[in-house]
């Protein structure tokens, strides 16, 4: 027999988890300060750039 759940505290719990990880993502993103978020900007387009300078052109 299956176990009885209510709902209510399900869609609660739910709504909860989600704005948790909102919440992270909103501290992670403005607790940071501007020139540590701009150098991690100007890594990831460099480290992007240089992955892409190493494919093999693919030929159609």
């Amino acid at each position: 027999m299956a176990e009885i759940v209510n709902l209510k505290r399900v869609k609660k719990a739910k709504a909860r988890a989600e704005k948790s990880t909102q919440a992270d993502a909103n501290r992670a993103r403005h607790g940071t300060p501007k020139a540590i978020r701009d150098l991690a900007k100007t890594r990831d387009e460099k480290a992007k750039e240089n992955i892409d300078a190493h494919k093999l052109d693919e030929e159609k």
